[in-house]
């Protein structure tokens, strides 16, 4: 009983215990953990255009060279336009516009740049149908690879063929993104300690930009001290009949320094009075 008593009297004192060894820092830094982008983003990808809105009046591929719809009736003219039939056609018109910035003939529809801009169309447009159905986990998978697949024909290209690569990019309008050399997981303790080193640094040049400021402000009166200083001591050397150690070129040196900086800090007040008096 007696036993009880004193756990008792205990248990209170052991849920007070408060940690002393992670006391919270007095600098005002604040981690916010980093937002993630999913890897089918354009941002995480690499492309920095958009799948084209649909055309309105364009024609079906197969149907551009057609002379009976040249004459043909409006509404049967409609019928045959990228704007009145699937989002398909749409894509297959947008596949085949990238296929003809980078190929090199035009049945060229193997060689490595046709493929990468095949890719990129079906990269696009697969981007746009997650914006509306991001729930899709199959087209997500598929996206995914596509994006790793051409990374990888860009990866090849790079260190094989600079000017191609560069060639690809810019026609497609492509960043390339290669995959990171070390992983690391994001913590806080990381992101804090890298913080912290941040706003020493930024500490540190306040203070050495504020100590420069007051050793410039005490230069001219400093170099006047010197300038007297030396024509003193060379004074007395000969007076004294000792080796001269001052010469007249340092008290001449040291003269038009002095008359230089004298003339730049007033030209300095001179313009900052003009704003001042308009």
């Amino acid at each position: 009983m007696n036993a009880l008593v004193k756990l008792k009297t205990i248990a209170p004192s052991i849920y007070q215990i408060v940690r002393t060894y992670a006391l919270k820092s007095d600098l005002k830094i604040k981690w916010v953990r980093p937002e993630k982008i999913p890897c089918y983003k354009p941002e995480k990808s690499g492309d920095l255009q958009a799948l084209p809105k649909i055309a309105g009046n364009e024609l079906l591929k197969d149907y551009r060279e057609s002379k009976e719809l040249e004459t043909a009736d409006e509404n049967v003219r409609n019928l045959f336009t990228l704007q009145h039939n699937r989002r398909r056609e749409m894509v297959e018109n947008f596949k085949e516009d990238m296929v003809r910035r980078v190929y090199r003939h035009e049945l060229d529809y193997g060689s490595m740049e046709a493929k990468l801009g095949l890719m990129t169309a079906r990269i696009r447009s697969l981007q746009e149908y997650m914006e509306k159905f991001p729930r899709q986990s199959v087209v997500k998978v598929q996206l995914k690879e596509l994006i790793d697949k051409r990374k990888r024909f860009l990866r090849y290209l790079r260190r094989w063929d600079y000017r191609r690569f560069e060639y690809i990019l810019e026609k497609l309008d492509l960043v390339y993104k290669p995959y990171p050399t070390h992983f690391h997981w994001i913590t806080r303790k990381d992101s804090l300690r890298k913080l912290t080193n941040i706003h020493c640094d930024q500490i540190k040049e306040t203070r050495l930009e504020e100590y420069r400021k007051q050793l410039e402000s005490q230069q001219l009166e400093f170099l006047e001290k010197k300038l007297k200083a030396l024509e003193f001591v060379r004074q007395e050397q000969k007076e004294c009949h000792v080796p001269v150690t001052v010469t007249s070129e340092q008290i001449k040196a040291v003269r038009k320094q002095y008359e230089e900086l004298k003339e730049r800090r007033a030209a300095m007040a001179d313009s900052l009075k003009e704003p001042e008096e308009s």
